[in-house]
C-alpha cells in the first residue's frame, strides 16, 4: 500500500472527514452523487421502457416491414398482391427476415341499432402469429383464423365494444361497399375483445379470417393486401426494408401490379418521431445530473482540503510533493464517489425493479398509451452510465486537486 493511499484511508475512515463541520458537506457530496446516478438510471430505464412498450404495440398491429401494392385501381384502391411462391422466395432470400405472414384488409362499418363506427377488417390465416393479441386479450378468445373457410367471428377492441355498446358473444352487422351491388352485409359474432390502450389503432382494427376478407374483396386465394415481415434486428429495419423495396420495385406481376416494401417507421412516422424526441429529453436529464454531481464533488473536496490545510502544510514541510498530496485527496475522493455510486445504483435499480414488478406509479392510458410507468433495465447501458459517471468524476477530482499547489507550507501550518 502506497503512502498516499494509506493517508487517504485514514482520512476516509476517520468519520468521513474528521471534524464535525465537514461531515455534513461530505455526506451531501456523497448523496449528491448517489441521487444523481439514481435519477439517471431511473430516467434511462423509463425512456427505454416507453420506447420498447409503445413501439412493440405499433409493431404488433403492423409488423416490422410490409410488402404491399403500389398500383391503384380507378376507384383509388390499392390492387391486390399475388402472394405466391415466387414472391415469397424473393422475400425469404433476404438475411434477417425470420417470419413472413400474409394479410388482407377491407374497409367496413360495424353497426348496431343505436350506433355505428368505421373500421378496417384485417384478415389473416393460419400462419399469423397471434402472440401480440393474446397478450392484450381481456375477454373471450382469439378466433381460429383460416384461409380455407369463414368462421364469421371477429376480434374487436374494448374501445370499439364500448363505442357500440356490445359485449362478448354479441352478433353485430357489418356493411361493405361493393362495386357491383353497392352494399354488402355480413353478420359476425364477437369472439374476443382486446385492449392495447393505443387508441389510434384500437378504434379501427378488427381481426377476422383472411378467407372472409378475400371473398368480400372478390379476390382469388392467391390475392392479398400484402405480406407482413418480422426481422431479427429492429435496429436495421430501415436498411432491410430499403433493400427489399429496391429488389421488388420496377417489376410487375401478371396483373401489372408494382410492389414496394415499407418499414413500420415509414408506415407510422408520427409515433416513432415522438419516441425519438424522448431520447433528447433523457440526454438533457443526464447532462443536468452529471453537472450537479460534479458540483457536489468539487465543493465537498474543497471543504475537505480546507479542513485538512494544517495537515497539508505539515506534509509539505516534511518534504511531500504537491503531486503526493494531490494523490491523497484523489484517492479519498474516489472512495467517496465509489460509495455514492454504490448507493445510487442500489436506489435506482431498486426503484426500477419495484415499479416493474408492482406498477406502483400509474398513468392515464388515454394520454400515454400505457396504464403504468414502463421500465426496461438495459444492463449494458447502465454499466456505460456508471463508467461515464466515474470518468467525469475522476476528471473533476483531478482538476480540483490542483488547488493544493496554491498553498504554502508556512501559511498553511498557521491556518486556524
Amino acid at each position: 500500500m502506497s503512502f498516499e493511499l494509506f493517508i487517504a484511508k485514514r482520512i476516509y475512515t476517520n468519520g468521513e472527514g474528521g471534524k464535525n463541520f465537514s461531515r455534513p458537506a461530505v455526506r451531501i457530496a456523497m448523496m449528491g452523487i448517489a441521487i444523481g446516478l439514481a435519477v439517471m438510471i431511473i430516467s434511462l430505464s423509463v425512456v427505454l421502457g416507453f420506447q420498447r412498450e409503445v413501439s412493440s404495440k405499433v409493431i404488433g398491429f403492423g409488423s416490422h416491414i410490409q410488402v404491399m401494392s403500389l398500383t391503384q385501381t380507378r376507384e383509388y384502391e390499392m390492387m391486390p398482391v399475388l402472394t405466391n411462391d415466387s414472391l415469397y422466395k424473393i422475400i425469404k432470400s433476404f438475411d434477417g427476415v425470420n417470419k413472413i405472414q400474409v394479410f388482407a384488409t377491407k374497409l367496413g362499418i360495424l353497426k348496431t341499432e343505436d350506433d355505428f363506427c368505421g373500421v378496417t377488417f384485417k384478415g389473416v390465416g393460419e400462419d399469423y402469429d397471434t402472440t401480440f393479441f393474446h397478450k392484450y386479450l381481456v375477454e373471450g378468445e382469439i378466433p381460429q383464423f383460416s384461409s380455407k373457410k369463414s368462421s364469421n367471428t371477429i376480434l374487436i377492441s374494448r374501445k370499439i365494444a364500448n363505442s357500440l355498446g356490445v359485449k362478448l358473444g354479441d352478433r353485430v352487422y357489418s356493411y361493405f361497399i361493393d362495386k357491383e351491388s353497392g352494399m354488402r352485409v355480413r353478420r359476425f359474432t364477437i369472439k374476443g375483445i382486446y385492449d392495447t390502450n393505443l387508441e389510434e389503432y384500437d378504434k379501427v382494427n378488427v381481426m377476422t379470417d383472411i378467407y372472409t376478407v378475400r371473398k368480400l374483396n372478390e379476390w382469388t386465394n392467391e390475392m392479398s393486401s400484402g405480406y407482413e415481415l418480422m426481422v431479427d434486428d429492429f435496429e436495421h429495419v430501415t436498411e432491410l426494408s430499403a433493400a427489399i423495396h429496391k429488389k421488388l420495385y420496377g417489376t410487375r406481376d401478371r396483373n401489372g401490379v408494382i410492389y414496394g416494401a415499407f418499414s413500420i417507421k415509414e408506415i407510422s412516422p408520427h409515433t416513432f418521431a415522438w419516441l425519438s424526441v424522448l431520447d433528447m429529453n433523457v440526454v438533457m436529464i443526464l447532462i443536468l445530473m452529471l453537472c450537479v454531481s460534479s458540483f457536489t464533488i468539487v465543493s465537498g473536496l474543497l471543504i475537505i482540503m480546507l479542513e485538512r490545510i494544517n495537515m497539508i502544510g505539515v506534509l509539505k514541510a516534511l518534504g511531500t510533493t504537491n503531486m503526493g498530496i494531490r494523490k491523497i485527496f484523489i484517492h479519498y475522493a474516489i472512495m467517496l464517489v465509489g460509495k455514492g455510486m454504490l448507493i445510487g445504483n442500489l436506489i435506482g435499480i431498486g426503484v426500477c425493479i419495484l415499479q416493474d414488478k408492482f406498477s406502483l406509479v400509474k398513468l392515464d392510458a388515454s394520454v400515454y398509451y400505457l396504464d403504468s410507468v414502463p421500465i426496461y433495465l438495459d444492463w449494458l447501458k447502465i454499466v456505460g452510465l456508471n463508467v461515464v459517471t466515474l470518468v467525469i468524476s475522476s476528471i473533476v477530482i483531478f482538476g480540483s486537486s490542483f488547488f493544493i499547489g496554491i498553498s504554502k507550507p508556512a501559511r498553511t501550518m498557521k491556518f486556524e
